[in-house]
């Protein structure tokens, strides 16, 4: 068996809590298995027969079934490796990647130093193998375990507080800002951590992006929190875990692609099966807040120990009956109420008119969002009359949803601000700026991406862009690049573009330009919105200091009236 000068050990990752792969701390390592790869079938079944494999069906080199042989004979070898250095029953997951010469493998840990040492010793053994016999080479790596001090155990907490945990592709933040908005009311001094930084009782104690498990921990920690709200992004829980035990309420918003090609997720199957961790750690005696409309958060009912509570635009969904008939409980629309349903029961909340963010009905995703928030808050324990009152009174503005679907009035035109970072988002967005556009008027749009997308979701918002505004202009987001060029995103959103015959996009460096420009051309009644991410607050300022108007309810009522009447 040849010998290869790249080390096995690709990353090795601590995950310190609940995660993909198990429900408590993880380590998580990305092994290069390419001399086993590519080594002759005798030479595996030589190898697995030293380890203890009494059979293996190795497949030829680089072959989906020798990836597969590799994950038996990987987990193997840790299991031995531990064995030897004094652990006799270890827990291991093994799983192949898109790439055939690498597998991942986790396993849990109760002693950081340690768990560190065992992944490195296992990789040491990979390595090794050709050069010496396995037999030697395990003994040498379990010594090199037990040598190290243990270290600290892991430092996932336990809440003492009840916690809603807020998962999804599109809506997670809304949702958060929602529910947390809703305890208030209620007399909950409220700590949450999303995307946007740390709040306590509404107010920003850190800015950043704490949708990870120093987020949830940070709240967490705040002696005066009496209920928290986290919000919890595919990122943090494949990169450390998720900072808690458990949760009391989860909710999942909805699983569409995002950030695919990532850390080894490149299905949207794959990205459901890492936002389900939040819903598996859920209470037994908690809810798990399911949208019954994403037949793969839906499934999600099936892998948690909570009772389900499923949402719904369509009150005749199968999901429904299936759910309610089973005992759970259930929140749709009837008749335009936000009502409730359990067993026979429908208790109607509130007109669905009657709640700022679905702007009058217009948007459907904040439709969801409302749905997704009262479940969630009832489900918390909540009154009844305060998640009313917190529907009713949480609006779509800087103040209590900064950058998302933010309407302003400028002049006689509208402006509309929504993150709108993928498909999905999009197409949301370009919906409400349909329901308040004057009839026969223009859509301006300015468009942007991180560089993080894959490049065909780069080209479709290029094509969904071009296919549905009027005018279009790319705004580029400089912070969030992340390894692109402002060229190379041009290149890609430009020929998705093409596709629907336009040919002419301006391109600026920054968002505000982008809006600037568009602004200098919109007529009365137009509609003018921007994918904006970058630089909200600086697109905020330039608005203020312009004239712009944050639309009240009111207004945003009026805007979709006329609109749909066509005066």
């Amino acid at each position: 068996m040849t010998t290869h000068d790249v080390s096995a050990l690709v990353e090795l990752r601590v995950l310190e809590g609940p995660n993909l792969y198990f429900p408590r701390a993880a380590i998580k390592l990305t092994l290069d298995v390419t001399a086993l790869a590519q080594a002759p079938e005798e030479d595996l079944r030589q190898l697995a027969h030293r380890l203890g494999i009494a059979s293996i069906r190795p497949g030829v080199p680089l072959s989906g079934f020798r990836q597969r042989s590799l994950t038996r004979l990987v987990t193997k070898l840790v299991r031995r490796v531990a064995a030897e250095a004094g652990t006799t029953r270890l827990g291991v997951r093994v799983r192949p990647t898109a790439q055939p010469e690498q597998i991942v493998v986790a396993y849990p840990w109760h002693d950081r130093n340690r768990a560190r040492a065992l992944g490195e010793a296992v990789a040491s053994v990979i390595d090794g193998i050709g050069t010496a016999d396995v037999t030697a080479l395990v003994e040498r790596a379990a010594q090199h375990v037990t040598a190290v001090e243990r270290g600290p155990s892991p430092t996932t907490i336990r809440p003492r507080v009840p916690v809603v945990a807020v998962t999804g592709t599109n809506g997670k933040t809304t949702t958060s800002r929602m529910i947390a908005h809703i305890a208030r009311e209620a007399g909950h001094l409220v700590g949450w951590s999303n995307t946007d930084g740390i709040y306590i009782d509404g107010d920003l104690v850190e800015a950043g992006d704490y949708s990870g498990p120093s987020g949830a921990g940070r709240v967490l920690a705040h002696k005066d929190v009496d209920f928290a709200v986290t919000e919890t992004a595919r990122g943090g829980i494949l990169l450390k875990g998720i900072g808690l035990v458990s949760n009391d309420v989860s909710v999942v918003t909805n699983v569409t692609a995002d950030h695919l090609g990532l850390h080894g997720i490149d299905t949207v199957d794959q990205l459901a099966e890492v936002k389900a961790v939040v819903a598996r750690i859920t209470k037994k005696t908690g809810w798990a807040v399911l949208n019954g409309d994403d037949p793969r958060v839906f499934a999600m009912r099936t892998t948690t120990p909570a009772r389900p509570w499923v949402f719904s635009r369509d009150p005749d969904s199968p999901a429904l009956r299936e759910i309610l008939t089973g005992g759970g409980r259930a929140t749709t629309v009837i008749d335009g109420w936000i009502s409730v349903l359990e067993g026979t029961r429908t208790d109607p909340l509130v007109q669905v008119t009657d709640v700022p963010m679905t702007l009058s009905g217009l948007s459907r995703f904040n439709v969801e969002n409302a749905l997704a928030a009262a479940s969630a808050a009832l489900a918390a324990g909540i009154l009844r009359r305060c998640v009313v009152a917190g529907l009713q009174s949480f609006l779509p503005d800087a103040e209590h949803n900064p950058g998302r679907m933010n309407f302003f009035t400028l002049g006689e035109f509208s402006v509309v601000m929504d993150l709108a970072h993928n498909e999905a988002g999009l197409e949301a967005m370009i919906e409400i700026m349909r329901g308040v556009r004057a009839p026969g008027k223009r859509i301006l749009l300015g468009l942007g991406a991180v560089g993080d997308r894959q490049d065909d979701l780069l080209e479709m918002l290029g094509e969904i862009a071009a296919r549905d505004a009027d005018v279009l202009a790319i705004g580029h987001k400089q912070k969030y690049l992340r390894g692109r060029t402002m060229e190379g995103l041009d290149a890609l959103l430009r020929a998705g573009a093409e596709r629907v015959g336009v040919t002419e996009v301006e391109s600026y460096p920054t968002e505000l330009e982008s809006l600037q420009a568009l602004v200098a051309i919109a007529e009365p009644g137009d509609v003018v919105g921007l994918m904006c991410h970058a630089e909200r607050q600086e697109v905020y300022d330039w608005l203020r200091t312009h004239g712009a108007r944050p639309d009240t309810p009111d207004v945003l009522r009026d805007k979709v009236r006329r609109a749909s009447v066509g005066t």
